[in-house]
């Protein structure tokens, strides 16, 4: 089990920490009043093994930064004026005109669309979150705990 405050896995104490009761390893406890200890879970015969199954999350997808040239250049490379190519996609033409200033970014269901419409890559895998790839490294969980949301007083 983990630790309410710091998160690391040891033998946890019931303690009092300012007035909320915590599971807490012993260096954590220290902060407020150990109530009592928490035993540890031992399986029985009769409880059933937890299977987990994998999560099937989709890849995080991300628009190009570079999307209002590739979109304004392909268009203009069509012959298309703004107007025409909006009919085209079913879309506003003022929709069009901030996309192609970069005024706004086209979700990702916009952009699949004019990727099909116009031939051209828009939609990318984003790069894995830096902060959940140094926890990976770290061997950290990717939980917070309460340790990471506070300064504690020396």
């Amino acid at each position: 089990m983990q630790c309410d405050i710091c998160g690391k896995e040891a033998q946890l104490f019931k303690a009092k920490v300012e007035g909320t009761v915590l599971n807490a390893c012993q260096s954590c406890a220290s902060f407020g009043e150990i109530i009592g200890k928490i035993a540890e879970h031992v399986p029985t015969q009769q409880s059933k093994p937890v299977v987990k199954t994998p999560s099937r999350e989709e890849p995080l997808q991300q628009v190009v930064p570079w999307f209002a040239s590739i979109i304004k250049n392909k268009r203009e490379q069509l012959g298309l004026k703004q107007i025409d190519f909006a009919k085209k996609i079913n879309e506003k033409e003022s929709l069009v005109h901030k996309i192609e200033t970069g005024t706004i970014t086209p979700s990702i269901e916009l952009a699949h669309k004019l990727e099909h419409f116009l031939g051209v890559k828009l939609v990318e895998v984003a790069a894995e979150d830096k902060a959940a790839a140094a926890s990976a490294k770290s061997g950290k969980p990717d939980e917070l705990t309460l340790g990471d949301a506070i300064k504690l007083k020396k």
